[in-house]
Order: structure tokens, then C-alpha cells, then sequence
């Protein structure tokens, strides 16, 4: 199925990831997990994305699926919907950099009325040839912008 044109620049993101990450946060004990993201073409001007996480035992962590749009002049836009409680509407570019394409995104959060309390979120992908970095920063909990998940990525 081709690429939509708008998607050209992300064409090396598509498919799927998988990794060792590693997760801190002032509120938390650090923990180390296994994740798996996929960026999948639909054949419409915007990217499928799901993520699924598990700990050392291969147990479960987290998930969550929403969209990656690229309206162009180097704007992405992502949509995503967590089973927490809560969604986030992501802005931000898409560059490349020493030979890297490089997505940094700012997102604001929606929470539901029983959801720990995320306020907003930062997120970087750096994709250079088949290996793809992500970093995850929240602000939450009444703990200002903190980085929270760090995960280095080869293609499956």
C-alpha cells in the first residue's frame, strides 16, 4: 500500500519496533521493560500507532493506540488514547538532525475523573537507520516536567 504523500518524511518509521527501556519518576522506584511500538499505513494520510509494554517476568505493563499525523511543513501531530484515563493531543516537529529524522511533540492531557492526575507530556523519537530512541517527560501527580521513560528500539 503506498505512503500517503503528507507521510513521505516518516517513511522509515513505519513497521515495527522493539526494545529495553527503562522508567524513573520522583514518585516511583525506577524500573527496567521490554517495549514494542508499531507505526502501521492504513493507505490514509495518517499512521496507526500501538504500544504494548512488559516487565522482566513478561508480564503486562501498559498499552496504548492512537494516530500520527504530518500535515506537512515539518508539523506532526499525534492522537492517543491510554487505559489510565486519559488522552493526549501531541503537537509538534518533525526535523532532521545529524542525519537523523527526529519527532518533538508537546502534548496536552484529558484525564477522567478517576485517573492519577497527568497534567502534560513531552515526547522524542529519533530515528537513525533501524535503530529508534523515545523519551517520555510528564508532568503529574503535582510533580513539575520529569523525565519518565527511556527506551532504545531495533526493527523486528
Amino acid at each position: 500500500m503506498e505512503l500517503s504523500a503528507n507521510l513521505q518524511p516518516l517513511a522509515g518509521i513505519v513497521g515495527t519496533w522493539k526494545g529495553e527501556g527503562r522508567g524513573t519518576y520522583p514518585t516511583i522506584t525506577p524500573f527496567q521493560y521490554t517495549e514494542e511500538i508499531t507505526f502501521t499505513n492504513i493507505g490514509k494520510p495518517f499512521l496507526h500507532y500501538m504500544q504494548r509494554t512488559w516487565n522482566a517476568a513478561g508480564l503486562p505493563l501498559h498499552t496504548e493506540t492512537g494516530y500520527l499525523r504530518s500535515p506537512g511543513n515539518g508539523v506532526v501531530e499525534m492522537t492517543l488514547a491510554l487505559p489510565t484515563g486519559q488522552t493526549e493531543l501531541l503537537e509538534g516537529t518533525l526535523r532532521e538532525e545529524d542525519g537523523a529524522l527526529v519527532l518533538t511533540m508537546s502534548g496536552k492531557v484529558l484525564n477522567t475523573a478517576t485517573a492519577k492526575r497527568v497534567e502534560a507530556t513531552e515526547r522524542t523519537y529519533r530515528l537513525s537507520g533501524d535503530r529508534l530512541a523515545s523519551t517520555m517527560s510528564m508532568a503529574a501527580v503535582g510533580v513539575d516536567m520529569n523525565l519518565h521513560l527511556t527506551t532504545e528500539f531495533s526493527r523486528v
